[in-house]
């Protein structure tokens, strides 16, 4: 294969570095980086792992019983919010105790959504690529609960150069991006968790089977990404064709202008990237830019 570490967008490529048993350190400095220092997390136990096309989730908790979610989404969903609603209910309902004496106290439950596209749904206007969501009592603003928290991670947005990484939490986000294009260990990403990060990513060391099963998982995720595209250039095409009967009765050259920058906001708004937008357009990446 050209690459020289895996990507971790793959089924493959996560469970390997977040859902690995022998690889629980790699998970535990993430969980403790994403939580800004809120959290001292010296120990997880797995409880399982999902896949499905275009998502993968592992499940697990610390030793305080705090349970966690942890789940990378390539494909927006239209109710994927829901979703991860749902799926956070059942570590709340596996803590129900039988016989009359439980109290009904549940130990917390985090929700941690690793995102390969930029999550529009409610956040059209937010540049951050961190958001994290509580329960909220309306007019004061205050936290009503604390033990439900859902954390967004918009990896598109990150867009910062190896020599700007200053926090740790850069300097995962920055591997999280850019893994798979790097041929060579960042000599900003000296800490020993990456040491044991590039050991395992190195896909010149896998045997036969691990090679071939990660073949199979970067060919299931360009699936996906190709059919993603193929849907987004079919949709450019039907919103060129409008713009252009819009045109007509405006003047023609205004009307496929208009019309190529409402499709333009409609595909930033469906979370494809600015880079992606202004290579399907034709617009410049600062023409893009000024309709976020």
């Amino acid at each position: 294969m050209a690459e020289k570490y895996i990507n971790p967008h793959t089924d493959f490529g996560f469970k390997r570095l977040f859902g690995s048993e022998c690889n629980t350190e790699l998970l535990i400095s993430f969980l403790n980086t994403i939580f800004h220092g809120k959290q001292n997390i010296q120990k997880v136990t797995y409880i399982n792992s999902e896949s499905r096309p275009g998502f993968f989730v592992v499940r697990c908790e610390n030793d305080k019983g705090e349970k966690f979610i942890v789940e990378m989404q390539n494909v927006y969903q239209e109710f994927f919010k829901d979703r991860t609603i749902y799926y956070s209910t059942f570590p709340i309902r596996e803590q129900a105790q039988r016989g009359g004496d439980w109290d009904f106290h549940l130990n917390p439950v985090y929700t941690i959504g690793l995102l390969n596209f930029n999550f529009a749904d409610g956040l059209e206007n937010a540049k951050r690529w961190h958001h994290e969501v509580k329960l909220m009592e309306v007019d004061t603003h205050e936290v009503f609960y604390d033990k439900l928290t859902y954390i967004y991670v918009e990896i598109p947005k990150f867009d910062k150069k190896e020599s700007e990484l200053e926090s740790m939490y850069d300097k995962w986000m920055y591997v999280l991006k850019n893994l798979s294009n790097l041929m060579q260990r960042p000599a900003a990403l000296q800490e020993r968790v990456f040491t044991r990060l590039f050991e395992q990513a190195e896909i010149s060391k896998f045997d036969k089977q691990e090679l071939k099963l990660y073949e199979d998982s970067v060919n299931a995720y360009r699936d996906i990404v190709n059919a993603i595209r193929t849907a987004e250039k079919k949709k450019y095409a039907e919103g060129r064709a409008e713009g252009r009967a819009e045109g007509r009765a405006e003047g023609r050259a205004e009307g496929r202008a208009e019309g190529i920058v409402e499709v333009a906001k409609k595909m930033l708004l469906k979370g494809i990237s600015a880079e992606l937008v202004a290579e399907m357009t034709g617009m410049s990446l600062d023409e893009v830019s000024k309709l976020k």
